[in-house]
């Protein structure tokens, strides 16, 4: 993979945290519960932060990304993800935003799997620990709320 390639996919990658950023602010606007706009109105500048990061990324040397591998506990792994809508519940909001944390991880990992470069794969590899390190949080979320009697 050349540099010219390896920028193609972090242009690409910028593009999907956009359409991810455009994605949780336009739920967070039609979501009636008002904890469940929060969560989303958080990812939605996660997903900002992801962009302005990217973008930089661009710009300096890769050996300058520190991430540390997220526990993957895949607690939703088996469930489906449930179909948007403005009167979804919170803990379906909450599924649909962890299938996409999950979905970007693959792809960062698929991305890392294909490089020929130990640098390029390095960034791929740090950029998939980051989405799994908010599909961990997401999933913490998540069981607090689904499984309020283990507490």
């Amino acid at each position: 993979m050349d540099s010219k390639e390896f920028q193609n996919i972090i242009t690409n990658a910028i593009d999907s945290e956009v359409e991810s950023y455009t994605f949780y602010k336009s739920v967070a606007d039609r979501a009636k519960d008002a904890n469940l706009r929060t969560i989303f109105l958080d990812l939605a500048d996660e997903e900002k932060g992801h962009r302005e990061y990217l973008q930089a990324l661009l710009l300096r040397d890769a050996k300058q990304m520190h991430f540390v591998a997220a526990k993957d506990y895949k607690i939703t792994d088996s469930i489906d993800a449930p179909t948007l809508s403005v009167d979804m519940k919170p803990l379906d909001g909450l599924l649909l935003a962890i299938k996409k944390e999950l979905q970007a991880a693959q792809m960062y990992k698929q991305l890392g799997a294909a490089s020929a470069d130990a640098e390029q794969k390095m960034v791929f590899v740090q950029l998939a620990n980051m989405e799994m390190g908010h599909k961990a949080r997401l999933e913490d979320i998540y069981t607090n709320m689904a499984y309020p009697e283990a507490w």
